[in-house]
């Protein structure tokens, strides 16, 4: 039987869920649910929309789940206050792993999670609560993800590292071995991780500059 999903969100990522969730036999999407204040259209991708303020007089918490697909506005927080409402109104939130995603059988991953095709999440690493991980990510073995975490394509984490809670990490972002990341931080693409950080720090890879000359200068190109 077919697991009947309610998705949270009106933008790209709630978009590409409904997709791979309409390819996938195992789960029907039935609707979408945003605050009443950001419903611009009372359809979404052919599907009606419906305020999240009264979601559980058109579908209960018996019957359906939901999926809270947002992104990391003001450091994952939106996304996990959403989340905790769905919890405090009683619904239980679907996992979805794209079938092309690479994962150890020992693996242990929360509720709400969003995992990607062709990431590669290695042995005993632990994903918590209502993380996104986009494409091509590589969760080295014996690491922990804390909840509310967003990493983005191409990030490679070396193994028995921690990243904390409500961290973001940005495309091509390197992490060494046996690091501890701290809560909120953001970690700009392209950066390399070398030791522990403290909670809420930024780091910003340094920027790639243009040369002096116009490409329409190079007299070998």
């Amino acid at each position: 039987m077919k697991e009947k999903v309610v998705i949270f969100g009106m933008g790209d990522l709630a978009q590409i869920g409904h997709l791979f969730l309409s390819e996938d036999p195992s789960y029907e999407v039935v609707a979408f649910t945003v605050d009443r204040e950001y419903i611009k259209s009372n359809t979404f991708c052919g599907l009606p929309v419906i305020p999240f303020e009264n979601i559980e007089e058109y579908y209960s918490t018996r019957d359906f789940k939901l999926f809270i697909l947002i992104g990391y506005s003001k450091i994952n927080k939106v996304r996990e206050q959403k989340f905790l409402e769905a919890k405090r109104k009683g619904y239980n939130c679907i996992t979805y792993i794209h079938p092309k995603a690479t994962i150890a059988s020992n693996v242990k991953i929360g509720e709400n999670c969003f995992i990607f095709e062709d990431n590669t999440i290695q042995p005993f690493v632990t994903i918590e609560d209502n993380c996104i991980i986009w494409s091509r990510s590589h969760i080295g073995h014996h690491s922990i993800i804390r909840k509310n975490c967003f990493i983005a394509p191409c990030v490679a984490i070396a193994g028995h590292c921690e990243i904390g809670e409500n961290t973001f990490i940005g495309i091509n972002a390197t992490f060494r071995d046996h690091i501890k990341i701290g809560k909120s931080n953001v970690i700009g693409a392209g950066t390399i991780i070398m030791q522990n950080t403290e909670d809420n720090q930024v780091f910003i890879a340094n920027q790639t500059k243009p040369a002096n000359k116009k490409s329409n200068e190079l007299k070998n190109l």
